[in-house]
């Protein structure tokens, strides 16, 4: 029994307008927004990861945003946890469940119910295993979890630094940890998509807009307030990029046009996650017109509902 338990998932590469369309749905339906991004999370990284504006989340309550410094730990488990308080609440008081991110691991560890080790960082440990450098640790993982070796991407080293983490903390692969048991909820996956050459014109569009806006004078107040540029928040994309432009390690030029490479893999890993193939998920093409006008027929059809037309 589901018992009103209403989740709908709006995933798929970067720069599709997960975010917009998830705001649009829950003012036609009711509902909150769930954040499935990690970097959403830490109090200050607002620019080079896009956060929803304060006015938006005025119009639309959204959960596990701004919860975190950016020095302060975040985990998998952590994640899970809090995100599943944030449903439960929504649920209780009648509305739909709007989960939306580009990260696969933490949408489909909601929606399969993943299992998984509640292992706090270890800093001392993470100190040690990041100077073995990327290609040992890539080596050291492959040898005690060739499972978890084959879905990461061997350059993600916080992945890399996390699985082995786990492993040496409780004797077991990370990969043995991923049991499944799915929560009672009646579920639906919608999927963003536009072809490459479209998805990476907008990815420019967007890096263009984020240095418009401030993204250096974000990354300096960041260092100015004892932020250090290798805090695992602050090597995620776009803040690496700038950390290494204000060390004079590149030019601006140079900082954008990575920011950019970066953001076109991001994409393509993304891919990997959400497959146009997987039956779960209801493609919808972006680049066509508006999406909201389909994405509101699946979602009335899938839980025979009405829209609210909630005010702004």
């Amino acid at each position: 029994m589901t018992d009103g338990r209403r989740l709908v998932a709006i995933v798929g590469p970067t720069a599709t307008g997960k975010s917009d369309l998830a705001v649009r749905l829950a003012l036609r339906f009711g509902g909150e927004i769930v954040n499935a991004d990690p970097q959403l999370v830490y109090r200050g990284l607002d620019i080079g990861t896009a956060k929803p504006s304060p006015e938006t989340r005025r119009r639309v309550p959204h959960h596990l945003i701004d919860i975190v410094d950016p020095d302060e730990p975040f985990t998998l488990g952590m994640f899970l946890d809090l995100a599943h308080t944030a449903m439960e609440d929504i649920w209780s008081r009648g509305g739909i469940v709007w989960l939306t991110g580009g990260t696969g691991q933490y949408v489909w560890s909601v929606i399969e119910g993943w299992r998984v080790p509640r292992v706090p960082p270890q800093p001392a440990l993470r100190r040690e295993l990041e100077a073995l450098g990327p290609e040992t640790l890539a080596a050291e993982l492959r040898r005690v979890d060739a499972v978890s070796a084959a879905r990461i991407d061997p350059r993600n080293v916080r992945r890399v630094i996390r699985a082995l983490e786990v492993y040496r903390v409780t004797g077991r692969p990370l990969s043995a940890w991923a049991t499944k048991s799915p929560p009672p909820m009646d579920s639906l996956v919608l999927g963003l998509w536009c072809e490459r050459d479209e998805l990476y014109r907008r990815i420019d569009a967007r890096v263009d807009t984020m240095i418009q806006r401030g993204l250096e004078r974000e990354v300096r107040s960041l260092l100015a307030r004892g932020y250090s540029c290798d805090l695992p928040a602050l090597r995620s994309i776009g803040y690496k990029e700038m950390c290494a432009y204000l060390r004079g390690e590149l030019t601006l030029g140079q900082a954008v046009a990575r920011i950019k490479t970066e953001t076109h893999r991001l994409s393509r890993h993304q891919r990997n996650w959400f497959r146009r193939s997987d039956p779960r998920i209801v493609w919808i093409d972006v680049t066509r017109e508006d999406p909201l006008e389909e994405a509101a027929t699946v979602v009335a059809s899938r839980f025979s509902i009405n829209t609210v037309n909630r005010s702004d």
